[in-house]
């Protein structure tokens, strides 16, 4: 008898491609955004409140991009080249941040960065969906997201090694390592692209040339939207997790180790609660995944000591390997196959555009009230959220709407 749930082995090249190069890419990637934060504040004397508004604006840009992006590759019926060239235009930017030395060229080439994952994110996403059938999308998407991560815990190994063999335990980051981890993190980038550009097929459309009509999408979609960008507006930059580690004592190899297991539980748990969530309600999975980081971010409010930090950071990559690839494979429950693109652009437009506000009003409470206090407000806007997409889901589970083709 047939297996309903086939395993790994059975998933298309362009999900394995697409993987690889997310994989290649996090590496790059995460060797230098996660000590983007602390070269900013240690090296540049940047304030909280401005890197919290840089981080806002180069997510935001990205955001705004994405949708449009998404919608192109729509009208095309074409995935593969915008995706490629999203990463090229990432790996390209790289490098001036060996040159960069004001907090406004860090910022352009961050924006740039951003501008290359605004291309790029909504592309993959929806060659991710075209590419498998509906009874495992929630695995393909958990796959990539492990092999995302994966990368990211690589990259963040380098980084911890670069960083104990150039300052070794110093409680500040060095100019000289920073840039020296920047050199290094080209090498992925690069990669990342290649494997794209020759291992990946594009999947054809079906011809439809839909216009931008965000009402196409469905009801059902843009209530989901609303409730995520509730939850966003509570989760601001990973910088202040970052930010918060160093307030309590930790140095920079304490951060860079935290980091390396954040990325090691996202890694092992995305694929089997990818799986998951093509066994049982998708909502139902958020739902835990978002009650999750409610708690997380209350304990970083209350946190003390660096062994919190450890314990909080385990905890928040189970959150994002239950609820973050989940998500993207709720997306293409709710919307016809030719406007995948489009949704996930305008999904992630949402997700982005919240950023900044987000960043923003953690910044500002950090400064005008306690370093606490942003993760208190976050704590709150999550369990708003997760209740408001319970509901919906209830509603959702007793309705006929015709795109949706599994029980939500």
């Amino acid at each position: 008898m047939q297996r309903r749930f086939p395993g790994l082995r059975t998933l298309p090249q362009n999900i394995w491609a697409v993987s690889a190069t997310s994989f290649l890419m996090d590496i790059s990637s995460e060797m230098v955004l996660n000590l983007l934060p602390l070269f900013l504040a240690n090296v540049l004397g940047v304030g909280t409140a401005l890197i919290g508004v840089i981080e806002g604006i180069a997510e935001s840009t990205a955001s705004l991009l994405k949708v449009f992006s998404g919608w192109i590759s729509d009208r095309l019926g074409r995935r593969k080249w915008l995706a490629v060239g999203g990463y090229a235009l990432s790996a390209a930017a790289k490098p001036f941040l060996c040159i960069a030395s004001t907090w406004w060229a860090v910022a352009g080439v961050r924006w740039a960065d951003r501008v290359g994952k605004g291309i790029r994110t909504a592309p993959r996403d929806a060659l991710v969906a075209d590419s498998i059938d509906e009874g495992r999308r929630g695995l393909a998407f958990g796959l990539h997201r492990a092999a995302d991560t994966g990368g990211a815990m690589l990259g963040i190994l380098g980084a911890l090694v670069a960083v104990w063999l150039t300052q070794g335990g110093a409680g500040e980051l060095a100019a000289a390592t920073f840039r020296t981890i920047v050199l290094v993190s080209l090498v992925p980038a690069v990669l990342a692209v290649v494997v794209l550009a020759l291992g990946a097929r594009e999947v054809r459309g079906g011809g439809e040339r839909p216009q931008i009509r965000f009402q196409a999408l469905g009801r059902p979609f843009l209530a989901f939207l609303g409730i995520v960008g509730l939850f966003e507006l509570g989760n601001s930059a990973d910088a202040f997790l970052v930010l918060r580690a160093q307030t309590l004592g930790t140095n920079v190899l304490g951060i860079l180790g935290m980091l390396a297991v954040f990325n090691l539980v996202y890694t092992l748990v995305s694929t089997p609660a990818g799986a998951l969530s093509d066994r049982i309600p998708r909502r139902t999975v958020i739902v835990a995944g978002w009650g999750v980081y409610a708690g997380i971010y209350l304990g970083l409010g209350l946190a003390g000591a660096v062994w919190n930090m450890w314990v909080l950071y385990i905890a928040y990559g189970a959150y994002y390997g239950i609820a973050f690839g989940t998500a993207k494979a709720l997306v293409a429950d709710l919307v016809p196959a030719e406007l995948r693109g489009t949704a996930y652009g305008t999904y992630s437009m949402v997700v982005g555009a919240m950023d900044l506000p987000a960043s923003a009003i953690a910044g500002v409470l950090w400064q005008a009230v306690s370093p606490g206090a942003p993760f208190f407000f976050g704590a709150a806007a999550a369990l708003l959220a997760a209740g408001a997409l319970w509901v919906w889901g209830r509603r959702m589970s007793g309705t006929n709407y015709p795109v949706v083709t599994r029980p939500l």
